[in-house]
């Protein structure tokens, strides 16, 4: 009886030993993390993109927006924000945000570059189009965000910077009715079109840059809410592409809700 007794008592002194041991890792990893998170707030975030892929300015070509319709856009984003200097007013924030952004149009134009497959089987037309225009633009990124922060008081923070992003998947398609096209210029010969589709799609520009700025009001102790806007300096097509004549801008607004650690 003796045996077992001390054996049992053993044993407890043995996984005594060992929940301790494990108090102490953790322990440890928490003052790592700590230490390595010092000074520095994370926090998670979601919201909404609203706003279009567009020239600047407008060319004379595209006559009148006939309809705009936004894509259901959304954003998950993580960040790190750390207040730095002797008042703590200013500070800097890095993020990493999963993000869609698209758009639905139709618009009239006249001696508009176009090259399309006609819907009826005939080939393909090129030149300066003169009729509807209808385009599908959809895109989902990988953006980083690099940002300055300035504390106007305790609630409001404004905040501005470039982006960074990687185009995971994008889509760039629509069609030509109602019209007819010059061959090549707009002095060619006219040629009547019922309907013709085109998808560049493939020639998507995959790195994009541009300047983010925005504000936010933090609402309670762990819950913020921002508003942002964010505008593309290169098109979504390289500067070699040639089917869309003109340079195209990525532009839109985000109202985000974010949970502070």
């Amino acid at each position: 009886m003796s045996k077992i007794f001390l054996t049992l008592l053993l044993a407890c002194c043995s996984l005594t030993a060992a929940a301790g041991d494990t108090d102490k890792v953790k322990s440890t990893d928490n003052n790592l993390l700590k230490a390595a998170l010092r000074g520095w707030q994370v926090r998670l975030g979601a919201g909404f993109n609203l706003g279009g892929t567009s020239p600047l300015p407008l060319p004379a070509e595209i006559r009148k927006i006939e309809s705009y319709q936004p894509g259901l856009c959304f954003m998950l984003q993580g960040a790190a924000h750390k207040r730095i200097g002797t008042d703590r007013k200013w500070g800097v924030m890095f993020g990493l945000r999963f993000e869609s952004k698209g758009m639905k149009t139709d618009a009239t134009v006249k001696n508009y570059h176009m090259e399309a497959v006609n819907d009826d089987g005939s080939g393909t037309v090129r030149g300066a189009w003169t009729g509807k225009v209808k385009t599908e633009v959809s895109s989902t990124y990988l953006t980083m965000p690099i940002l300055a922060t300035y504390d106007i008081s305790k609630r409001w923070m404004v905040k501005a910077g470039p982006y960074f992003s990687y185009m995971v998947h994008g889509t760039f398609k629509g069609s030509a009715y109602d019209g007819y096209i010059r061959d090549i210029d707009p002095t060619g010969p006219k040629t009547e079109v019922q309907s013709a589709s085109y998808d560049f799609s493939d020639d998507l520009r995959r790195f994009q840059w541009g300047v983010q700025a925005g504000g936010e009001f933090k609402a309670y102790e762990h819950l913020s809410v921002s508003l942002d806007l964010s505008w593309g300096l290169n098109g979504i097509f390289p500067r070699d592409f040639g089917s869309v004549t003109f340079a195209l801008y990525p532009i839109y607004g985000t109202l985000g809700f974010h949970y502070l650690f």
